[in-house]
């Protein structure tokens, strides 16, 4: 059935059609044409969104590991699956193939079931990436236990959170971990976060970087001798269409981590159909999306999407400037990468180095290029379209979440024309809506409001872990029957969305709303700009003023900066018009982001207010030092 693979427009058109005219039947006919599954389902959609309560294919019966693995081993077993790239250029790449996986995963499985771990009960991932952290996910959804893979970046006080939150019974981790030159004592971080957790009874240890470390007796073990003793062989445990499969922490802007709880069945048909068509993967195609997967990126587009479809997926240890920042370019190079998915800010800090990196490797493999985390501004988009894709690979902007699984608003490599700054297009299934200020949609294109979604899709997180009140409270409250993203967009006169920010980005200054996305972009054209992050802060006479902090590109550090703040403005206003004009420019050496990537304004807009008393925990930070920077350097009015 043609479904599965959309290859142009007008077939996009009519399969996007068909999916929201009669979603049972279309999500029907891609369930039960493309898996395996033990028991076929009594019911394909059952919702309710004001409890909220959705359902999909429920009385299914799969294991979604069945999916990735098993059911490829006939014809495609000596098939790399996993291409492993480590930090060090130096070391060997590994390539696994599916046979070797599934071995892997099953001597995993039955390690994880000889420690006491059942179905149902959660296990944390704490782990670098090495294959081991793809396997120990995989083992887990084998078995039927709840994966809660934590970013081997977060401090002992956010890891200790989340283990408490989803009441942990085994951590697996490392003894540390390589990042670029540094290497990190993951192991220490566990062993300080235990000292809050008495859920955790078992920590398996991977040996990675071979230190000397702790291990509190009869609750830490090695886990390469057990492996070595383990069978091969694991028959999968049998899950229900709705069993939870893993849950991933978000942070709240507010309040504790939010423990997003993906179910087994719709996350895998979806996520598997989304991987197929928005990166056109083919047979024998190498695929690299560079997140790590302690993010939902990884969990979808490096594991469970990639692996379900049988492709050969990179999974990449380092950092794009170790040992030069050529690194990535090597990478594609090396291992003929077809399609590479990476964040804006890896984009924008390549960039900044120029294109002598680039320059020195064959990149003519690549087909397809993406983008994830954030809207990428317009300089990016077309340098990473002029340098790195030759304006031969198209660019897939994806919008998506945490929440939503899978990839929701997006071009379709070669079928969608794209359009530089905007997501284009909902994906199959995918019902958006622009809605105003009173609730109320808006119809009709070339509009702007809160972006919501009005109809259920299969890898939709169905709550918050221990706490349904909160997930309706912070979804499903803004507006009646909607499931309400957080981000505003603008549809152009095609019907093209573009994201315009968070809502609490949409900055309302004089009574015009102001999206901060399209004032960054304007900034950052300017060639002394890096990087740009806009904040409101409260003014007497305009309700909000607009501040703006800027990182400048080497070239633009020993110009006078008066200067660059009139240029700055005078581009702001030609772009978008004097009422978006800076009230106050405040040059830095960084921003504070999260690990993904992510301009933390929560903590711009306090330090532009001047309010700097609780910035919340910053040790999460990928880079918390540069917040005290930011402090010393302001200068308020």
């Amino acid at each position: 059935m043609s479904n599965y693979h959309i290859k142009h427009l007008e077939e996009y058109y009519q399969v996007y059609r068909k999916s929201v005219r009669n979603p049972e039947v279309f999500w029907e006919e891609i369930a039960e044409e493309h898996f395996l599954w033990r028991k076929k389902w009594d019911t394909v959609l059952s919702w309710d969104f004001s409890k909220p309560e959705v359902k999909w294919f429920e009385g299914a019966q799969l294991n979604i590991t069945e999916n990735c693995i098993d059911r490829h081993l006939y014809t495609r077993g000596d098939k790399t699956a996993i291409i492993f790239e480590p930090n060090n250029p130096k070391e060997e790449a590994l390539h696994i193939t599916y046979k070797q996986l599934h071995e892997r995963v099953c001597k995993f499985a039955n390690v994880l079931k000889q420690q006491g771990v059942s179905k149902g009960d959660r296990v944390c991932v704490y782990l670098p990436m090495i294959p081991e952290l793809a396997i120990a996910v995989l083992a887990c959804a084998r078995i039927g236990a709840i994966h809660s893979v934590v970013f081997a970046g977060f401090s002992s006080s956010a890891l200790a959170t989340r283990i408490n939150d989803a009441s942990c019974k085994m951590v697996i981790t490392s003894d540390g971990s390589f990042r670029g030159a540094k290497t990190i004592d993951l192991k220490g971080i566990v062993d300080e976060a235990l000292k809050e957790c008495e859920c955790v009874d078992t920590v398996l240890v991977v040996n990675r970087i071979n230190s000397d470390i702790h291990m509190e007796s009869g609750r830490d073990k090695w886990l390469a001798p057990l492996l070595e003793k383990a069978s091969g062989n694991f028959k999968p445990e049998i899950m229900n269409a709705e069993d939870p499969l893993f849950i991933l922490y978000t942070s709240g802007s507010t309040g504790k981590p939010k423990g997003m709880v993906h179910t087994t069945a719709g996350y895998m048909v979806y996520t598997a159909y989304t991987f197929k068509n928005v990166f056109q993967y083919r047979e024998q195609d190498v695929y690299w999306c560079t997140a790590d997967i302690g993010w939902i990126t990884g969990h979808s587009y490096i594991v469970y999407g990639p692996l379900c479809n049988g492709a050969t997926t990179v999974m990449f240890e380092g950092v794009p400037s170790y040992p030069e920042f050529d690194r990535f370019w090597e990478i594609v190079e090396k291992h003929k990468v077809n399609q590479f998915y990476t964040a804006p800010t890896a984009i924008r800090a390549l960039a900044k180095e120029g294109v002598t990196h680039l320059e020195k490797h064959d990149l003519s493999s690549l087909k397809v290029l993406g983008t994830v985390g954030e809207p990428i501004n317009e300089e990016a988009w077309h340098w990473y379209d002029d340098n790195v894709g030759k304006r031969k690979a198209p660019i897939v902007d994806t919008w998506w979440q945490t929440e939503t699984g899978g990839i929701m608003i997006t071009p379709i490599a070669f079928a969608t024309p794209t359009k530089p700054t905007y997501a284009t297009l909902p994906f199959i299934g995918i019902q958006p809506a622009l809605i105003c200020e009173n609730g109320k949609e808006i119809k009709g294109n070339q509009v702007d409001g809160r972006l919501c979604i009005k109809f259920p899709w299969p890898s939709m997180a169905r709550t918050i872990w221990g706490n349904h009140e909160r997930y309706r409270d912070t979804y499903f409250s803004a507006y009646k029957n909607m499931y309400f993203t957080g981000d505003g967009a603008l549809r152009d006169e095609v019907g093209y969305y573009r994201i315009t920010g968070r809502v609490d980005d949409v900055i309302i200054v004089s009574g015009h709303n102001l999206g901060t996305a399209p004032i960054e972009d304007a900034i950052n054209e300017h060639p002394a700009v890096a990087e740009s992050a806009i904040v409101g802060v409260p003014h007497d006479v305009k309700g909000n003023a607009l501040f703006g902090f800027v990182t400048l590109k080497e070239t633009g550090e020993g110009r006078n900066q008066d200067n660059l703040r009139k240029e700055i403005n005078q581009l702001i206003t030609e772009q978008i018009g004097p009422i978006a004009k800076l009230d106050t420019i405040q040059f830095t050496n960084g921003l504070p982001k999260t690990r993904s990537g992510k301009i933390m304004r929560r903590i711009l807009r306090k330090i532009a207010s001047n309010d700097v008393s609780n910035l919340g925990d910053i040790s999460t930070l990928l880079n918390p030092e540069v917040v005290e920077e930011i402090i010393k350097s302001v200068q308020f009015k």
